[in-house]
This record gives C-alpha cells, structure tokens and sequence, in this order.
C-alpha cells in the first residue's frame, strides 16, 4: 500500500507539473540573463566588415573563435535546470544556434564551399521565417521595394547593391572549397542574379536615376566576373559535396534538434515513400469508377476554381474547428493562389494545382504563420523572429506538410475522394526527394543521382515534366543538411506530439481538440518540434537524451 500510494502520489505530481506548463506555455517571459546574452550572441553572429560588406575570411572566424567560445562558456554556466519549461526551451534555443556556429565553422564553412552562399539579390519573400539555405548578412531583398522608389528607398537600395562588387571580390579569395557539385551548381544562381539585377533596370523609375543604374550596372558586371572565375575553377574541383553520415547525425541531432541519425531517416522516409505509394493504388482503386480528375485548361478556369478552393479551406478550417482562422488569413493565402500555366510549363506543384490546389493551399499554412509574425509577434524576443541556420525547418514544413494529410483525414475531400489521390502524390515526393539527399549528404550519391530517386519515385511522373525544381531543390537540400527531409521527418515529430498529448488528455479524462492542439502549436513559436512537445507534454526525454549525449566536433 505504502507503494502504491508513492507512486499515486508521483504520478499525480507529475500531471500536475505537466498540467502548470501547458497553463504557462505561451505567458512565460524568459529569463532577462538569457535574453540579454541571446542579444549578445545575435549581434556577434553577424561578423564585422572588410570594406562595408560582411567579412567571411577564414583568418576573421578563426580571431573570432575565442570570444565565440566565451558566449557559449556564458551559455553553458546558467542554472536551466532551475528554470520553467518555456525558459529551458529558449535555452535550447540558443544551444542550438551556437551549435550552428560550430557546425557551420567546422564542417559546412558555406563562404568557402557554396558559391551560392554570395547570391545577394532576392526577387521573392520566403514562405519560411527565413530563406532556405545558408545566405550571407548583407542580402538585397527586392521584393520589399516598390517601384518607381520613394527617395529613402531608392537610398537604401542603392546602399544595399553597393555591397556586392567588394562581396563578390571576397568570394574569389574565400572559394577555396573542393565541393564539385556546389560548385557547379552555384553557378546557375549566380547567372540567375545577373538575370535579376538586367530586370531591375527595367523597373518604373529606375533609368531616369544614374546614379542608382550606375550601381546597379557595377553590381551586374561584378557578379559576371564572379562567375567567370567560378566556370574557369571547375576543373580543379573534384571533391564530395556532403557533410557524411556522422556529421549530417550530428547536425541534425544538436542544431536542428531532430533526434534522429542519418539511418533513422533513411528507414522513415522509406517507410513514407512505400506508405504513400501503396495508400495511392488502394486510393485509386476505390475511386476507379469515379471520373478522372480534369485539370484547369484556361485562364478563366484556373482562377475560379483557386478562388473556390481558398474559400472552401478556410471555411472547412473554421466550421470544422481544426484551427482558430484569424482574420488575416484570407488575405494571407490570396497573393499565392497561382494563375493558369500551360500543360507543358507546370513543374510538379502546379501540376497538383491544376487539378485540385487545396491540397498545396493546406500546406500554404506557411502564409497563416507568417502573418501572424507580423500581425501577432511573439512577446518572447528570443522566438519573435527565424531562428539561424533553419533551425525552424522540422516545425515550419513538417507542419505544413503534415496538415496536407490531417486535414484530408480530418474530411477536406470527402466530397471530391479523388484528391486524396493528390495528397499521397505529394508525401510520395517529399519522401523520394528527401531520400534522394540523403544518400547525397552520405556521399554514396552525387546530386544528379539523388534527383534520380527524386525524380523515379514521384508517382505519375509529375516531377519528369520541368527540370528546374528538380534541380532547385536537390541544390538545396545539398547547400542545407536535413532541409530535404523535414518535410517528412517534421511531420513524423509532429504527428508523435499528437499522439502523446491525445494520450497524456485521455488519462487525465480530458477531451482532446484539434482546434487547441494546433492553436497551442502555434503559439509557441517558430521553434523545433522537440521543444514544442517538451511544453505540449512536460516530456523533456527527446531534447535531454540529444544533450546528455552531446560531443564536441
């Protein structure tokens, strides 16, 4: 009895507690101390300048090192354990990064292997916190601009594009990388750049200004140059473009907060890939005598049926009571509906598109995100804004990724069964291209050989039919560990916190909603999915077994 009644007394404080940080998980402040040093350590992030633009030197991180070592010996000394839930969280949080420092020091060293890393102009906005992929400090984001410019903007343009003449100059000294097929394919963004800055000359306003055509011009020739140099390297760069089985691990584990190895992933995106396949025939065998899905044939056709499909998400969203549809959403998602492309134009999303976009408007919930950064920022200073190195990536597209197939089975197409055909379509991919990385990032595959899987295992041959976001996307997820998995591999985190709060509610006799789960989600922040559910659950295991086991690179 005695025993017994210990156990009654340590289970039910243990419900307690969980109970007290899921009252606490969106109202904690964190810790002044912790704030401060993460100010600290953002503005030590960015590095100094060498001749007004950001210097990558291998001889400056190598000075910086030591007071590097300083923020994280800061880091290291707080008494965490002391701490609430939501403050141990954003300790993590900057665990993480600083991890990314070193990661990014040591192996990925991005200004020395990744030519894309020096694309300074930007012509579209994210649907993530931040780009995707390592970019440089001093970016030029052209889609923040409207033209003909207003003069304080025409200023900061001009400032911005002044950078990139002595940026690309310091490129051909930091290069010295040997990663062939990041350097080949580098390449392709930088050609992309020119592109850009010859478009930008063509914007309302911009040739009455000479000084600003003059800067933009000089911007132009010097990405030229740089891209010369680069063809004119190739032949001396021989080497592998992934970071290994033991790295990727490694990266994976203690800046993304993932916690799972290289192999882990390979068996779960294996897993999805044949799930996905196998529910797509059982599928198409239910609907085989429904009417094949027609796919939009016009301008006209096109916009009314996004225009409807946008209506229909939101409103299922809403009468269904999956999720708290905010006000803004609507015009949130109305920018990204898409228009009518020719059959033999349309790369593998617009051709789901074509047919049905509500399954690529639900995974749109990036835009619901977004939005609510702007129009609702979190109180907390260290989750306002994208957290570095894509740390946001588990929880931003595994979330996206995941409502595709939870709002399907929560009943978007019990009207229209054939679209479900669309979503397994979709994790099909995912699943094929994040493999096809895998393999890349192991070094048993070159990126062209990825994009193979990639491209073989996307059922209907929808990713046969526009090379490019083959290549965009196999380039990524090279330049970026772990990003070409996350899609899948957030979504299996997500769907696992899912699971253990439904679990952790049926034992208290609580009813589990997916309205509150969701809007809890995403209160928290941009953060990964192990920390979400460490304050979903008070189940610290996933994130403590990744620090307990931390080795130094």
């Amino acid at each position: 009895m005695k025993t017994h009644g210990l156990f009654l007394f340590l289970f039910m404080s243990f419900h307690i507690q969980i109970a007290s940080a899921q009252q606490k998980v969106s109202t904690d402040n964190s810790r002044p101390e912790l704030v401060h040093l993460f100010n600290d350590w953002r503005s030590f992030e960015a590095p100094p300048l060498k001749n007004g633009a950001p210097d990558y030197s291998q001889s400056t991180f190598d000075q910086r090192w030591s007071s590097f070592l300083v923020l994280k010996s800061n880091l290291e000394a707080m008494p965490k354990d002391e701490w609430s839930i939501s403050q141990q969280a954003d300790w993590h949080i900057l665990w993480a990064e600083m991890n990314g420092y070193i990661f990014n020091y040591k192996v990925l060293k991005p200004w020395q292997r990744d030519p894309s890393f020096y694309k300074s102009v930007w012509t579209y906005k994210s649907d993530v916190p931040a780009h995707e992929g390592p970019t440089h400090h001093a970016l030029t984001e052209l889609w923040q601009y409207e033209f003909p410019l207003q003069e304080d903007s025409k200023n900061k343009l001009k400032a911005s594009l002044k950078i990139i003449p002595t940026l690309n100059q310091q490129a051909q000294q930091n290069l010295t990388g040997n990663a062939r097929d990041l350097w080949i394919t580098g390449i392709r963004d930088l050609k992309n750049q020119i592109e850009d800055l010859e478009a930008l000359l063509l914007e309302s306003g911009v040739s009455e200004d000479k000084k600003l055509t003059t800067v933009i011009n000089e911007a132009k020739i010097s990405t030229q140059l740089l891209v010369d140099w680069l063809i004119s390297e190739i032949p001396n760069k021989t080497g592998p473009s992934g970071v290994g089985k033991e790295h990727y691990s490694w990266y994976q584990q203690n800046v993304h907060l993932v916690p799972l190895s290289w192999d882990d992933e390979v068996m779960l995106l294996k897993r999805e890939l044949a799930r996905a396949w196998s529910s797509l025939k059982l599928e198409e065998h239910r609907n085989r005598n429904l009417p094949e899905l027609d796919d939009a044939d016009s301008p006209k056709a096109y916009d009314e049926m996004a225009k409807k499909a946008s209506k229909e998400l939101l409103d299922f969203l809403k009468e269904n009571d999956i999720v708290t549809v905010k006000d803004y959403f609507n015009d949130a998602l109305t920018p990204h509906l898409g228009q009518f492309i020719p059959a033999d134009k349309r790369n593998f999303f617009w051709i789901t598109a074509h047919y049905d976009p509500k399954p690529l408007y639900s995974h749109f919930y990036h835009w619901f995100e977004l939005a609510q950064m702007t129009f609702e920022p979190h109180q907390n200073p260290i989750r306002q804004d994208a957290l570095l190195y894509n740390i946001f990536d588990s929880r931003n597209e595994g979330l996206a990724t995941a409502v595709e197939e939870m709002f399907m089975q929560a009943g978007l197409y019990d009207k229209t069964p054939r679209v479900r055909e669309i979503v397994y379509i979709l994790i099909a991919q995912r699943a094929a291209r994040g493999l096809g990385s895998l393999y890349a990032h192991a070094n048993m595959m070159t990126m062209e050989e990825a994009g193979t899987i990639h491209s073989e295992y996307t059922p209907r041959g929808w990713m046969k039919t526009e090379k490019d976001l083959l290549i965009f996307e196999q380039h990524l997820y090279l330049r970026q560990p772990g990003y070409g998995t996350s899609y899948i591999t957030g979504k299996y985190l997500l769907e696992e916190t899912l699971a253990e709060v439904a679990k952790m509610q049926e034992k208290r006799g609580e009813e589990f909603t997916l309205k509150q789960f969701f809007n809890t989600l995403t209160s928290l922040g941009n953060m990964p999915i192990s920390l979400g559910r460490w304050e979903l659950t008070g189940d610290s295991k996933p994130v403590r077994n990744i620090t307990k086991s931390f080795r130094t690179l």
